[in-house]
């Protein structure tokens, strides 16, 4: 009896406990009753559950994993505790093997399938259970159906989207991101977003305006300023959206996701610039332990951007590295990581690698943008041999489009080889005869057949051609008077007989005004001296739209004027270049005569006497070469003198 009075004061104490909220002590009040009756399913439920509310969820299964019997028990449990623990898979396993499944079961499913992104399924669990509830919590149920409509939105889901309330913040959040998700290319639905946004963080400030601090409302509405910078973001307001992206990052938010989020859209607005800043962001979206916080979306995109921005820091490994790892993640974004990694190979000058890698990729609607990718590569390390191969291996409908066969001709004329340019000329316009469609394109290549052959010389071929061209567009007037100079260099008589076809040289100058045109025409004088003819505006007269002259004032005459003596003729010249130009003597440059003592060179005078001196020349100096005479500008040069070394000094 003794016993018995002691585990019911114990229950009754687990009880109290519960209801309190106190786990720590419920857990080891379970412990005792444990201790008087070991395999109590009431008190190891209550341990299970204790354990769950203190976040304990390992030991929570610890217990349920230890007695098997509790399993039929605790299914939903061991389920949350497995969901909980990022166990999803072993979690849905669980749940959905359970029949007719409680109220708490189908929301637990439902959260269940929106982490495993099965979003359809999710919203047929949410739909079935706000259909067949009423309690206090409609609100968040629908708040979450509406989270579940937004990820259906980005896969172009064709499922029919409910009438959603906007009562609460969550729901008016959710509603602008389904918006946003619908259709991020219309400017109005992008503005509507934005509004409902803005409206969103307004009533999330109203409700918890007396219940909680600044700091908690800033933190609760960080979601809401993030989305809103993407938004922003998508309209092209970049400024104002990195503003709101930093803000939200300065806060230092509990959510890790958001922050990672804000950080790679901070990344993605600096682009190719501030890679230092970037790389700092980068580190933070993709910091363990995101990979369970992230959408796989979300993952993807900052895979991808971390890979670009490898690329911009010309980190060649960790880009080659991320873009495999990217391929082999995610299939889905194969081209685009392919892409990256062929620039960054065509980088290292391996152009032919980064070609082979394209080709790869080279199907459906990728098919001709990544093989121009690959010409560009091929051309940008002037490998013009393959990037003809790469043109001439398109499909056939592909190799007859005008700017492709421009491509090809182009590049056969410089190889010099012009047999193959016609060639593929030929080849499209026979083509395009063939298969009867796209007329216009068979006019344009006419065009262009016409005006290859006429520059090679081969009018009789450019006759053909416009002849077709004519055929196809007789009231073409250009055309005909191609056909014609064609016709006279090797036909006359049928050039002769073909201009009756021109009109009139009446017709043709009826309305055009010759001297008009010639007056207004600036080809003769330049654009300044052209003068535009002003018209009278309505009801003023013309004396008044006339601008007024200005008065040209006299120029000043210099003083001392005289006018009857002659300007002189040397006026332009440089002072030193006139006549009467004397040179100012230097004292630093006197003659060698000059220096010395007193007397010291008067024993040379007859040496320097032109009256005294020997009519025979000079001996030349073997050492001294005639130096040839500037034809360029004088220059003056400053003259460099030597200094002599002193004995036993320095330099």
């Amino acid at each position: 009896m003794a016993g018995k009075d002691s585990l019911y004061s114990l229950f009754g104490e687990l009880y109290r406990q519960g209801q309190n909220g106190q786990y720590e002590s419920a857990v080891k009040t379970a412990n005792k009753i444990l201790g008087l009756s070991q395999d109590d399913e009431s008190a190891l439920h209550c341990k299970v559950i204790s354990f769950i509310q203190l976040s304990k969820f390992n030991d929570a299964l610890q217990i349920i994993n230890k007695y098997p019997k509790l399993l039929t028990k605790l299914e939903f449990e061991k389920a949350y505790c497995l969901y909980r623990l990022n166990q999803v898979l072993d979690a849905f396993k669980i749940i959905d093997s359970i029949p007719n499944p409680s109220l708490k079961i189908k929301e637990l499913k439902a959260q269940i399938l929106y982490r495993l992104e099965r979003y359809e399924d999710c919203f047929a669990v949410y739909r079935d259970i706000i259909k067949n509830s009423t309690d206090e919590y409609e609100d968040e149920r629908e708040a979450n159906l509406a989270a579940v409509l937004v990820h259906l939105a980005q896969e172009k889901s064709k499922t029919e989207v409910p009438v959603l309330r906007e009562v609460t913040y969550e729901l008016m959040y959710n509603s602008a991101c389904l918006i946003i998700a619908s259709d991020s290319e219309d400017k109005a639905n992008l503005l509507k977003a934005e509004k409902k946004l803005r409206a969103a963080e307004k009533m999330c400030r109203d409700s918890f305006e007396e219940e909680m601090t600044e700091e908690a409302i800033e933190d609760e509405i960080g979601i809401i300023k993030v989305q809103l910078g993407y938004c922003l973001q998508l309209q092209g307001r970049e400024k104002e959206a990195q503003v709101l992206y930093a803000s939200a990052v300065k806060k230092r938010p509990d959510d890790i996701a958001l922050a990672a989020v804000a950080n790679n859209n901070i990344a993605t607005l600096n682009k190719d610039q501030n890679v230092f800043d970037s790389k700092k962001r980068m580190k933070s979206a993709t910091q363990d332990g995101l990979e369970h916080k992230l959408t796989s979306r979300q993952r993807k995109s900052i895979a991808y951007n971390q890979c670009l921005l490898a690329l911009y820091t010309n980190q060649s490994e960790q880009c080659q590295s991320l873009c495999k790892k990217l391929m082999k993640e995610y299939p889905e974004v194969t081209k685009k990581a392919a892409t990256v990694l062929a620039v960054q190979l065509a980088k290292e000058g391996k152009a032919k690698e980064a070609v082979k890698l394209l080709e790869k990729q080279a199907e459906g609607e990728h098919y001709l943008p990544i093989k121009l990718a690959c010409v560009q590569l091929l051309l940008s390390n002037e490998e013009k041999e393959e990037a003809i191969k790469v043109l001439e291996n398109l499909n056939e409908t592909t190799k007859s489009l005008p700017g492709i066969v421009s491509a090809l001709v182009t590049l056969h004329m410089v190889s010099g080889n012009r047999d193959k340019a016609s060639a593929v000329l030929k080849n499209a316009v026979n083509y395009y005869k063939k298969n009867k469609e796209n007329t216009g394109n068979l006019g344009k290549l006419w065009r262009q057949a016409a005006d290859f052959h006429l520059r090679g010389g081969e009018v009789a071929v450019a006759a053909a051609s416009l002849e077709e061209l004519l055929a196809a567009t007789p009231s073409d007037t250009k055309t005909l008077a191609q056909l014609i100079v064609a016709y006279a260099q090797y036909d006359p008589a049928k050039a002769q007989s073909l201009s009756k076809r021109l009109p009139s040289l009446k017709d043709l100058t009826e309305s055009t005004d010759v001297v008009d045109a010639l007056e207004s025409s600036n080809w003769v004088i330049g654009m300044k001296v052209v003068k535009k003819k002003v018209e009278p505006s309505p009801g003023k007269p013309e004396a008044l739209d006339k601008k007024r002259k200005k008065r040209k004032r006299k120029g000043k005459l210099p003083k001392n004027y005289d006018a009857t003596v002659g300007p002189d003729p040397e006026r332009w010249l440089p002072k030193h270049e006139r006549s009467g130009f004397r040179k100012k003597r230097d004292r630093r440059n006197r003659d060698a005569t000059m220096k010395g003592t007193q007397g010291a060179a008067t024993g040379a005078a007859d040496q320097f006497d032109i009256t005294k001196m020997s009519n025979a020349k000079p001996s030349p100096n073997p050492r001294q070469s005639p130096a040839a005479e500037s034809s360029g500008p004088r220059q003056q040069q400053r003259k460099v003198q030597q200094k002599k070394k002193k004995k036993g000094g320095k330099w």
